[in-house]
């Protein structure tokens, strides 16, 4: 087994022993080097965010205290979902390895096929709205916001 899908592995079966969240666990390993760490924690902190992979990009963004995960891989015990591919594309991962497919997390109760069906339905604008209803209002007031900080001369682009 791949040594650092092995640590993903392992921290996916601590899970099953502290029933703090789903059998997930990440690591993101940069230059041969583990920089952060994550199993899912959804139920032990009360946060529907904190699945393998966003723990593992917070831990790994604190250790080299950036944003930025440009050069880095995430091995993950199970294809990431919606969320979690959001994330890794948002801190410049360019490579995922993963075991279990998103199939397999369907066969044992995760809804990641909900969502994708639902992000498949927004792109032939059929929103779904039995699953989110999604409704634009006061744009007037909040583009205004958007446009003081295309002028923003002190302004970080993330």
């Amino acid at each position: 087994m791949n040594p650092y899908m092995k640590v993903a592995n392992d921290l996916s079966e601590e899970n099953l022993k502290t029933n703090v969240g789903g059998p997930f666990g990440a690591c993101i390993v940069k230059d041969g080097k583990i920089i952060g760490k994550g199993a899912n924690h959804v139920l032990g902190d009360n946060d529907p965010t904190a699945h393998a992979e966003i723990t593992a990009i917070r831990d790994a963004c604190k250790q080299i205290k950036s944003y930025d995960l440009k050069g880095c891989e995430l091995y993950t015990s199970c294809f990431p979902c919606p969320m979690c591919l959001a994330a890794i594309i948002w801190a410049n991962i360019k490579k995922v390895y993963y075991g279990n497919t998103k199939e397999d997390a369907s066969q044992i109760g995760f809804r990641d096929d909900l969502i994708y069906e639902y992000i498949e339905s927004m792109t032939d604008s059929h929103e779904n709205k039995q699953i989110l209803n999604l409704k634009c209002i006061d744009r007037d007031e909040t583009i205004k916001k958007f446009n003081k900080f295309i002028t923003k001369p002190d302004k970080t682009i993330y």
